[in-house]
């Protein structure tokens, strides 16, 4: 199959070609880890580890290089230092667990290389003298700043006009500047801020050659997939660009640019500056990081997302809709001894129009159809007492999710796991009592603690095994 992507620098779907399928490479912009991360910050740790591990069932997990970069130097990270008199370290090593933390409860793979900007100031300071001596960038009252007008092509990838751009940046427009437009390479840090070396006096980066920096280091220069959000196009991404190139390599920076959509709370776009956030550290208390990563998937990655509690329930019930197919599936194989040999060209159709459909740049709600045929197919072959074609095409339907990030959990422990400490005793307790009641033939008595057991929004089934039980859906 072919991998196409939406390329923003060309406006275009294309067929996706790696410079080299033995080391495919791909960026992604991560945290500035200063406090818990938003639900929308998590929208692109989501989508592009779906594509992660589209390119890794392409091309071979060894193959695939995927770093997401951690920015650990910011004002908003001296401010919350300040506040609690600590270190930076200790702000920014406390958010990135959590970040980290919650990223894996969504589902997300670790990426091959996590750079952090303290860890790579040697080669910021290289890349910076490197722009310098290719004149363009140069020294200013203890500044140093990248000359746009070195980069013809400044502007290419927004779209946008000069004098737009300029409005766009939201920056102050220094006397030193040459042109309004140019942007901070360096600067001094201010008093009791950290500081770094550098042959134009002590200070910090600015926030674009950090990424180009960390890019250069970990993967090298060009890549094949640069990804973020839609809002880094400008002025982020348009300024890694032009500085990429202009540090001496080629007219290529990225071969393909991905940017996901905004997630909006309402009519706006999810913001800590607006104060309309639903932090993910919150709402992985409330609900599964299955359901979470599904309706972050559920729309397209390109298109703007609305966020609600109403997203979520939808995302578990069709989550629940499979992890029962997988359990009823599970429980007739229990008692039945499927003949091996046998695969079902039905099922292995649906699993192929999953991965046509993630091919057809991650189109997620037809990968979700597929993904439901799928099951429908493994539910029928359970009706109809078909054992060979309920284990291929379970083991298929696991791996068409696994290859989303779902399904990953045992079917039993998803629908208990609505339960507490508490109740799981009381439900083990009760269907105990229930089996002795059965084996003595009490059936008012099996049937009492039945009743009791629904009350209590639990349902069990009995089979060859045993009983088991789950955590009713809700209707």
């Amino acid at each position: 199959m072919t991998l196409s992507l939406y390329d923003t620098m060309s406006r275009a779907k294309r067929p996706f070609t790696p410079k080299d399928p033995s080391r495919v490479t791909l960026y992604v912009c991560g945290p500035t880890v200063y406090n818990f991360a938003h639900i929308g910050n998590f929208r692109p740790v989501v989508v592009f580890d779906l594509l992660f591990r589209v390119l890794r069932d392409l091309y071979g997990e060894a193959a695939v290089k995927y770093a997401a970069n951690v920015t650990d130097v910011d004002d908003k990270i001296n401010r919350k230092a300040a506040e609690e008199g600590v270190p930076i370290a200790t702000i920014t090593n406390r958010y990135l667990d959590a970040y980290n933390a919650d990223a894996r409860a969504l589902g997300a793979l670790p990426p091959t290389f996590q750079p952090r900007v303290t860890e790579t100031m040697d080669a910021i300071v290289k890349m910076i003298g490197d722009l310098v001596g290719q004149n363009a960038a140069y020294a200013a009252e203890g500044h140093v700043l990248f000359d746009t007008q070195a980069f013809p092509d400044y502007g290419k990838l927004s779209g946008r006009p000069m004098d737009e751009m300029i409005a766009g940046a939201r920056v102050d427009v220094a006397p030193y500047k040459r042109h309004p437009a140019d942007f901070v390479l360096w600067k001094p840090s201010k008093e009791n801020e950290p500081e770094w070396p550098s042959p134009w006096g002590p200070g910090r980066p600015g926030w674009h050659i950090e990424c180009t920096a960390m890019i250069e280091e970990a993967l090298g220069l060009p890549i094949d997939i640069h990804g973020g959000g839609i809002d880094l196009v400008f002025p982020h991404h348009e300024n890694e660009l032009a500085q990429g190139v202009c540090a001496g390599h080629g007219h290529e920076y990225a071969h393909v640019w991905m940017h996901n959509g905004f997630l909006n709370m309402g009519e706006e776009k999810m913001s800590k500056s607006v104060g309309n956030v639903a932090l993910a550290h919150d709402l992985l208390k409330l609900y599964p990081g299955e359901a979470i990563r599904w309706a972050l998937l559920s729309g397209h990655y390109r298109q703007p997302l609305e966020w609600n509690d109403t997203l979520i329930e939808q995302a578990k019930s069709a989550l629940d809709r499979l992890y029962r197919v997988l359990d009823d599936a599970d429980r007739f194989l229990a008692g039945e001894a499927p003949a091996g040999g046998y695969d079902s060209p039905a099922a292995e159709a649906d699993y192929a129009a999953v991965q046509a459909a993630l091919h057809d740049d991650l189109n997620t709600p037809t990968a979700f159809a597929a993904l439901f045929q799928l099951a429908d197919k493994v539910r029928a072959a359970v009706m109809a007492k078909d054992a060979r074609t309920v284990s291929s095409g379970r083991d298929l339907l696991k791996e068409a999710g696994g290859l989303m990030g779902f399904l990953g959990a045992d079917p039993q422990a998803w629908f208990q796991s609505g339960a507490d400490d508490d109740l799981k005793g009381k439900v083990e307790a009760l269907i105990a009592e229930r089996q002795t009641a059965r084996a003595t033939k009490n059936w008012p008595e099996a049937d009492r603690i039945r009743a009791e057991l629904a009350a209590l929004n639990v349902e069990v089934m009995d089979g060859p095994n045993g009983a088991t039980w789950r955590i009713k859906e809700q209707a």
